[in-house]
């Protein structure tokens, strides 16, 4: 910039402009109510078209958003002479979960080990330990449990050799059909029910016109594109934003963005949701120590004494729920030739 020098070492903040959308209206077992969300973004057309979700969201009863899931893994790598004693390794190993248990928490009183999962190659044994860790997204609590355990297995197993702490088998920040499989975050629907009117109304679309799109362009598109378990129009757009404004580890918006779109034409509604398997975020940890960052968590909620853990299933379904706004006015958008063209360059300019 004119008059002024480019910093090029050291520690210094790179602006990006903020806005905060909604409320959103969302219900069910995690949060039941209207609640304001920040967005980050330099692409200025997704704060008023997430905002038209939101209001959508107001009109039709609100976002019904469900954690099935939550939980981080960290895969390591050991290393046998030959399969038969990698696999022989496995077998002793998968009886002894208790063990394992204690080791884990040894290293976090947070941590906690739920399941084991492995596979072998050659004379490789990949292990993937998945473990709950609270309020945080986990990525350090669960690389120290693996660094742990691993050190204990190599104890225990002389004749398995140390190969790495991070196998990807995990998967961290790489697409991958694993995650959505067996999980990496917190596993967030986001649902809606839309009167026909609110439809025609406020998105100027119907619910045949969306399911038809979703088909055509999520589903079809998608698999001619060569997707992997993803079906949705723009995921990352919201998760990136919500990611930076919340101080989250925006890489992770990779896995993040590994969904479906799954919509119904009803009798007189759209049904419209968005599962999303991944969703890694946290309210304590890295990043979360910036006083601006601290704030925005304490208007949305997620600061207030609960049980361990319910403080992230909060942001997660907070997430789920931008999402499925973003996602919502998109795809209306599209259902009308030139729409989306028309918006931003109005909203851009």
């Amino acid at each position: 910039m004119a008059g002024q020098e480019l910093r090029t070492s050291g520690e210094y903040m790179t602006p990006v402009p903020t806005q905060w959308v909604g409320p959103i209206k969302i219900i069910g077992d995690v949060l039941d109510e209207e609640v304001s969300v920040p967005m980050a973004t330099y692409e200025s057309p997704l704060w008023p078209s997430t905002g038209r979700g939101a209001k959508v969201s107001r009109l039709s009863g609100g976002i019904r958003c469900t954690v099935v899931d939550e939980r981080m893994s960290r895969s390591i790598a050991l290393r046998a002479t030959h399969a038969a004693d990698a696999n022989r390794a496995w077998q002793s190993i998968s009886q002894r979960q208790s063990e394992l248990e204690d080791v884990v928490a040894s290293t976090s009183r947070f941590t906690r080990l739920l399941k084991i999962n492995r596979q072998i190659v050659g004379n490789l044994l990949f292990l993937r330990f998945e473990c709950v860790t609270g309020d945080a997204s986990g990525h350090n609590m669960v690389t120290g449990a693996a660094d742990a355990l691993q050190a204990w297995l190599l104890n225990e197993y002389p004749y398995l050799e140390y190969s790495t702490i991070s196998g990807n088998f995990c998967t961290d920040k790489k697409v991958s059909a694993v995650n959505s499989i067996l999980g990496r975050g917190k596993y967030v629907v986001a649902e809606i029910e839309i009167p026909r009117d609110v439809c025609t109304t406020a998105l100027r679309t119907t619910p045949e016109e969306m399911l038809r799109l979703n088909i055509e362009k999520n589903l079809i598109g998608g698999n001619i594109a060569g997707s992997l378990r993803s079906a949705n129009a723009h995921f990352a757009n919201m998760l990136l934003g919500f990611y930076l404004a919340t101080g989250q580890d925006a890489a992770n918006i990779i896995e993040a963005s590994q969904g479906i779109v799954h919509c119904e034409a009803r009798s007189d509604a759209l049904y419209f949701s968005c599962t999303l398997p991944n969703i890694i975020v946290g309210t304590v940890g890295n990043g979360k120590g910036l006083d601006v960052i601290n704030e925005t968590l304490e208007k949305m909620g997620c600061r207030e004494e609960r049980e361990p853990g319910a403080n992230g299933r909060r942001l997660a379904a907070l997430c789920g729920a931008t999402v499925l706004c973003g996602e919502l006015s998109l795809l209306a958008a599209q259902t009308n030739p030139g729409e989306l063209m028309r918006t931003h360059f109005k909203m851009e300019r």
